[in-house]
Protein backbone atom coordinates (compact mmCIF):
# COMPACT_ATOMS: atom_id res chain seq x y z
CA UNK A 1 0.00 0.00 0.00
CA UNK A 2 1.28 3.29 -0.90
CA UNK A 3 1.77 5.98 1.90
CA UNK A 4 -0.73 9.14 2.53
CA UNK A 5 1.45 11.81 1.56
CA UNK A 6 1.71 14.76 4.33
CA UNK A 7 0.64 18.42 4.34
CA UNK A 8 3.83 19.74 2.54
CA UNK A 9 5.55 23.04 1.08
CA UNK A 10 5.69 20.89 -2.44
CA UNK A 11 1.47 21.18 -2.10
CA UNK A 12 1.76 25.25 -0.63
CA UNK A 13 4.22 26.12 -3.63
CA UNK A 14 1.87 23.96 -6.18
CA UNK A 15 -1.26 26.18 -4.60
CA UNK A 16 0.59 29.58 -4.91
CA UNK A 17 1.94 28.81 -8.76
CA UNK A 18 -0.20 26.60 -10.31
CA UNK A 19 -2.29 28.06 -13.54
CA UNK A 20 -5.39 25.84 -12.29
CA UNK A 21 -8.54 27.79 -11.55
CA UNK A 22 -9.09 27.47 -7.41
CA UNK A 23 -12.49 27.30 -5.42
CA UNK A 24 -11.33 27.22 -1.52
CA UNK A 25 -13.95 25.51 0.58
CA UNK A 26 -13.50 25.07 4.27
CA UNK A 27 -11.17 26.52 6.56
CA UNK A 28 -8.51 29.40 5.01
CA UNK A 29 -5.21 28.74 4.26
CA UNK A 30 -2.27 30.75 5.58
CA UNK A 31 -0.22 32.18 3.13
CA UNK A 32 -2.91 30.69 0.11
CA UNK A 33 -6.09 32.33 1.22
CA UNK A 34 -5.20 33.94 4.18
CA UNK A 35 -3.11 36.11 6.08
CA UNK A 36 0.68 34.62 6.11
CA UNK A 37 0.52 34.92 10.11
CA UNK A 38 -2.93 33.10 10.48
CA UNK A 39 -1.73 29.88 12.89
CA UNK A 40 -3.71 26.55 11.16
CA UNK A 41 -4.54 23.82 12.67
CA UNK A 42 -3.26 21.62 9.86
CA UNK A 43 -2.16 18.36 12.16
CA UNK A 44 -6.14 18.27 12.86
CA UNK A 45 -7.51 18.90 9.49
CA UNK A 46 -7.62 17.15 6.33
CA UNK A 47 -6.61 18.88 3.11
CA UNK A 48 -8.35 17.82 -0.48
CA UNK A 49 -7.61 19.05 -3.60
CA UNK A 50 -9.27 17.73 -6.70
CA UNK A 51 -9.41 18.95 -9.94
CA UNK A 52 -10.96 17.89 -13.50
CA UNK A 53 -7.46 17.87 -15.64
CA UNK A 54 -4.69 15.23 -15.53
CA UNK A 55 -2.22 16.04 -17.94
CA UNK A 56 0.13 13.97 -19.70
CA UNK A 57 3.07 15.79 -18.49
CA UNK A 58 2.15 14.22 -14.64
CA UNK A 59 0.14 17.75 -13.54
CA UNK A 60 -3.49 17.93 -12.16
CA UNK A 61 -4.93 20.88 -13.27
CA UNK A 62 -7.50 22.98 -14.86
CA UNK A 63 -10.74 23.79 -12.13
CA UNK A 64 -9.84 22.39 -9.01
CA UNK A 65 -12.24 22.83 -5.59
CA UNK A 66 -9.76 23.21 -2.50
CA UNK A 67 -10.86 21.59 0.73
CA UNK A 68 -9.58 22.22 4.43
CA UNK A 69 -11.07 21.26 6.95
CA UNK A 70 -11.54 18.71 9.93
CA UNK A 71 -14.23 16.31 11.40
CA UNK A 72 -16.39 14.77 9.20
CA UNK A 73 -17.44 12.40 8.00
CA UNK A 74 -18.48 14.17 4.62
CA UNK A 75 -19.29 13.45 1.05
CA UNK A 76 -18.47 15.65 -1.58
CA UNK A 77 -20.24 15.58 -4.94
CA UNK A 78 -17.82 16.03 -7.67
CA UNK A 79 -18.76 15.16 -11.32
CA UNK A 80 -15.77 15.16 -13.47
CA UNK A 81 -13.18 14.54 -11.01
CA UNK A 82 -9.71 13.27 -13.05
CA UNK A 83 -6.87 14.15 -10.26
CA UNK A 84 -7.38 14.32 -5.98
CA UNK A 85 -4.63 14.83 -3.59
CA UNK A 86 -5.29 14.50 -0.04
CA UNK A 87 -3.14 14.91 2.99
CA UNK A 88 -4.86 11.91 5.12
CA UNK A 89 -6.55 9.32 3.86
CA UNK A 90 -9.82 9.48 1.66
CA UNK A 91 -12.26 7.39 -0.36
CA UNK A 92 -12.78 8.91 -4.29
CA UNK A 93 -15.76 6.63 -5.79
CA UNK A 94 -17.36 6.59 -9.25
CA UNK A 95 -21.51 6.68 -7.88
CA UNK A 96 -22.47 9.92 -6.85
CA UNK A 97 -22.84 9.28 -3.31
CA UNK A 98 -19.93 8.10 -1.93
CA UNK A 99 -21.06 4.67 -1.76
CA UNK A 100 -20.04 2.96 -5.01
CA UNK A 101 -17.16 2.28 -6.71
CA UNK A 102 -14.71 3.39 -4.40
CA UNK A 103 -10.97 3.32 -3.65
CA UNK A 104 -8.57 4.45 -0.61
CA UNK A 105 -6.17 7.47 -1.85
CA UNK A 106 -3.52 5.31 -0.02
CA UNK A 107 -3.54 2.80 -2.59
CA UNK A 108 -3.15 5.18 -5.46
CA UNK A 109 -2.61 3.20 -8.93
CA UNK A 110 -0.85 6.25 -10.76
CA UNK A 111 0.74 8.60 -8.95
CA UNK A 112 1.15 12.13 -10.23
CA UNK A 113 3.66 14.86 -9.45
CA UNK A 114 3.15 17.22 -5.54
CA UNK A 115 1.57 14.06 -4.61
CA UNK A 116 -1.32 13.76 -6.44
CA UNK A 117 -3.02 10.42 -7.69
CA UNK A 118 -4.57 9.94 -11.33
CA UNK A 119 -8.42 9.36 -10.42
CA UNK A 120 -10.42 9.04 -13.74
CA UNK A 121 -14.04 8.35 -13.33
CA UNK A 122 -14.40 9.95 -9.58
CA UNK A 123 -17.74 11.50 -8.95
CA UNK A 124 -17.54 11.66 -5.99
CA UNK A 125 -15.12 12.13 -2.10
CA UNK A 126 -15.53 10.66 1.11
CA UNK A 127 -13.79 12.28 3.29
CA UNK A 128 -13.72 10.56 6.90
CA UNK A 129 -12.64 7.62 8.59
CA UNK A 130 -11.70 4.88 5.24
CA UNK A 131 -11.13 1.46 6.93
Amino acid sequence: MAEVPVESADLMEWLKTTDAKLTFVGKPIPGINAPEGLVSRAALDTTVVYCNTSYSTGACGGVCTVYVGGGGPLCFYAPGTNCIYASKDINFCTGSTCEAGCEQFSACEKHLGRGFCDTPGTNSIFVGETD
